[in-house]
């Protein structure tokens, strides 16, 4: 199996090491490991691609490239430049330092590199690790992912249910903030959203007078409804969310219809 992997935290990122772990495990002796991930930090990019301008693209040793774009473009980068249109079997995107779970989905780099394989026809998962005060202060804070990881994606090959329509499905997985071995196991679960909360500004004046803008995520332990991803991992589970990248409400569609008839 020849696997790809990228992450929006960076080539160096403590996260891409877990999933290169995790990626190795999967591939088995046979396999290949490819990494093309961003050059710097690209938390909160979503699915961005570089359109209006060119991007550079290092080796940076055996089958390991860094680009300097987001990870959606560390996708297209990797099939059409580094593997020069062989598309891989599987990518995988992460393991993020963060939940990306609820509204945070939409804002995600991680998501955007996994939604941009499942648009090239390859199978792709996100994986992310939810940090809090369970796990922030272990040595290694990404114990559950590095533990359980290799498990849920071989799960989701063997048993997944791999659409493979003009928007192919892709999967969310989202550890729970704990150590692995209190990690109660697999949830399917829908994507969640947290309630008086949301993504704002916070401004700053410079030692000049000029103001700056930092952009602030709301707090991430609030719950979602029962049952929903961020609830689950508060609970001590990994979520499974399918997904897609058709954000058509489907279920209004009829009902739209008949009113503008």
């Amino acid at each position: 199996m020849r696997i790809l992997i990228t992450n929006d935290d960076g080539i160096n990122a403590p996260g891409l090491e877990v999933l290169t772990r995790i990626a190795t495990e999967i591939a088995g002796p046979e396999g290949e490991v490819w990494t093309v991930a961003p050059a710097f930090e690209q938390s909160g990019v979503g699915h961005c691609i570089s359109y209006t301008h060119t991007m550079m693209i290092a080796e940076m040793g055996s089958r390991r490239f860094a680009a300097e774009g987001s990870p959606a473009d560390c996708v297209l980068a990797a099939i059409y430049d580094v593997l020069d249109g062989a598309k891989p079997d599987l990518v995988l995107s992460g393991v993020n330092r963060g939940n990306n779970a609820a509204e945070n989905v939409l804002y995600s780099g991680t998501i955007g590199g996994a939604m941009e394989a499942a648009l090239q026809g390859v199978p792709a998962i996100a994986m992310s690790q939810f940090f809090g005060p369970g796990n922030a202060k272990l040595a290694d804070p990404f114990e559950s992912a590095r533990v359980h990881g290799a498990a849920v994606v071989r799960a989701l090959l063997d048993k997944g249910l791999w659409a493979t329509g003009d928007y192919r499905t892709f999967y969310n997985i989202n550890f729970p903030p704990l150590p692995a071995r209190t990690t109660k196991g697999m949830m399917v679960a829908p994507q969640g959203f947290r309630r008086d909360t949301a993504f704002s500004v916070e401004r700053q004046m410079s030692p000049t007078g000029r103001k700056f803008l930092w952009v602030r995520g709301g707090p991430q332990h609030t719950p979602t409804l029962p049952g929903s991803d961020a609830a689950v991992n508060l609970d001590g589970f990994i979520s499974i969310t399918p997904m897609r990248a058709d954000l058509t409400a489907h279920d209004l569609l009829a009902d739209l219809e008949a009113r503008l008839a």
